[in-house]
């Protein structure tokens, strides 16, 4: 079963992290200083927060978890049948998170990944290179999405 993915970026963790635990009616299943994860089943969300000096405040990226790797090979089927280009991460570490991942950026440049969460990380993870997804509306700060610049960003 499919799980929706959304991330937020955010000013202040601490805040946030009581805000969304009071609309959620949960506690994060992860926080760290800078990063805070609700894994909920009502609704069926991967919902995550970030705090970043680069990011964007708002929405930083959606995108569809998996549960086991056939999933992931018909998501990965359905975004190459997408007509845009898709840049396949593969394995990696990112959000404190081992996964394999693909990336596409909608027509508007809205940044999707699919993804398999296969074990935790202690570390935070980085961002591969974004620009050979070509598209210039895409968000080039988003945390834990691929690079669309030269511009430093980070896994969230």
């Amino acid at each position: 079963m499919k799980r929706f993915h959304l991330h937020v970026g955010v000013t202040d963790i601490d805040k946030s992290v009581a805000f969304y635990s009071s609309l959620f009616g949960a506690e994060p299943s992860v926080v760290k200083a800078d990063y805070a994860k609700w894994m909920l089943d009502d609704p069926r969300i991967n919902f995550a927060i970030s705090m970043r000096e680069d990011a964007s405040k708002g929405i930083e990226h959606v995108g569809l978890q998996v549960e086991d790797k056939a999933e992931l090979e018909k998501v990965y089927g359905r975004l190459k049948a997408a007509d845009r280009p898709v840049l396949e991460e593969g394995a990696t570490t990112c959000c404190y998170a081992q996964s394999e991942k693909s990336w596409i950026a909608d027509p508007d440049g809205v940044v999707w990944e699919a993804f398999l969460t296969e074990g935790a990380s202690t570390t935070y993870g980085g961002s591969p290179d974004f620009r050979q997804l070509a598209s210039a509306n895409a968000a080039s700060s988003a945390c834990c999405a691929p690079k669309m610049s030269a511009a430093k960003t980070s896994c969230g």
